[in-house]
């Protein structure tokens, strides 16, 4: 598994900077992290069923209650575990 991201910064997109992640921190509700992991088995359903095919997807755009938080997207791991 990797970990990446940038920076909520008020910069340009061409400013960002997207990095690796060492780490993570939510802070959420029992029902929001109920609904990510109704949406990572429906990720890992869809890698499955799709194959090297699957990019990616965005928990915003598969559960509008997110459409106002800090954008999640799953993809496909090339690394092997």
């Amino acid at each position: 598994m990797q970990l990446s991201g940038y920076a909520s910064t008020d910069r340009p997109i061409e400013e960002v900077v997207y990095s690796d992640l060492a780490e993570v921190t939510l802070c959420a509700t029992p029902v929001e992290l109920r609904r990510m992991a109704k949406f990572f088995s429906f990720c890992a359903s869809e890698m499955d069923r799709m194959g090297p095919s699957y990019d990616h997807l965005h928990l915003a755009d598969r559960m509008r209650e997110f459409e106002d938080s800090p954008h999640l997207t799953v993809f496909l791991s090339t690394q092997q575990p």
